[in-house]
């Protein structure tokens, strides 16, 4: 799925949040949105879902998506937040078959039980399935909610924060999966991410956001360069590579 954003923008009553951001997403790429605290980084995740009322267009393959139906959009777009909350008793495989509701409604069907449960054992947490999502860890219930996410079978994954309670292990195990999503599914990943080594490692290309506009867009090391970090991010830092791994080393404030 191709989606391109022109003119997009979102004031929160008198605090003016996103101004003017153009963006393009390509499909089967994983694009990272990158900033310091505050860039916008959530709320441009948000505007992409529909989930706020930005001004200017998003366009989903030709269609702008203010006019489309909300299950549409979830047939096309799927949603992981950064602080994902259900506050009704509900076992962790029926949380992932909330994924199925955009193409079965409430009638789930078993090919839609076989969708979760691959889900599930995608991320490893099969043996959680009859668990109560509520008794689970919070790194448990993150990866439940991507699990979820796959189970929707959709062109665009949007999350936001995706590794934030996750220990090293099942970072990495996540981004192996988004990889292979994007590579072999040609699933469009958007990941609003603080960690940067992480988004260098992983994004086929980065966004850096500051102040509500994208300030630099390109190849990875191309936008996490010393004068982005140093200017962006208050940090002096260089980038190295490791049995051509890149990463990002920060050595002092600015």
């Amino acid at each position: 799925m191709r989606m391109i954003l022109q003119g997009v923008s979102f004031d929160y009553s008198s605090s003016s949040v996103l101004k003017d951001v153009n963006m393009e997403l390509h499909p089967g790429e994983i694009l990272g949105i990158i900033g310091p605290n505050g860039a916008g980084k959530s709320t441009l995740i948000k505007c992409i879902d529909r989930i706020l009322d930005p001004q200017g267009s998003v366009m989903l393959n030709g269609s702008d998506m203010g006019k489309m139906d909300r299950m549409d959009v979830a047939k096309c777009i799927a949603y992981v937040p950064q602080s994902p909350d259900i506050s009704f008793p509900t076992t962790v495989l029926d949380t992932v078959l909330m994924g199925r509701r955009p193409h079965s409604s409430w009638n789930f069907s078993q090919n839609d039980i076989d969708k979760a449960l691959n889900a599930l054992d995608m991320l490893n947490i099969s043996d959680l399935a009859m668990r109560d999502f509520a008794e689970i860890s919070g790194g448990q219930q993150q990866r439940v909610f991507i699990a979820r996410a796959i189970a929707q079978e959709t062109g665009i994954m949007l999350l936001d924060e995706p590794t934030s309670s996750l220990d090293i292990k099942y970072q990495m195990a996540l981004m192996e999966i988004l990889k292979k999503l994007a590579g072999e599914f040609d699933i469009s990943v958007v990941m609003a991410i603080h960690d940067l080594n992480m988004a260098v490692r992983y994004s086929n290309r980065l966004l850096l956001m500051s102040g509500g506009r994208i300030v630099a867009a390109g190849e990875p090391l191309d936008v996490l360069n010393e004068n982005n970090m140093r200017v962006h991010y208050g940090v002096e830092a260089v980038a190295k590579s490791e049995n051509g791994v890149p990463y990002i080393v920060p050595l002092k404030l600015v």
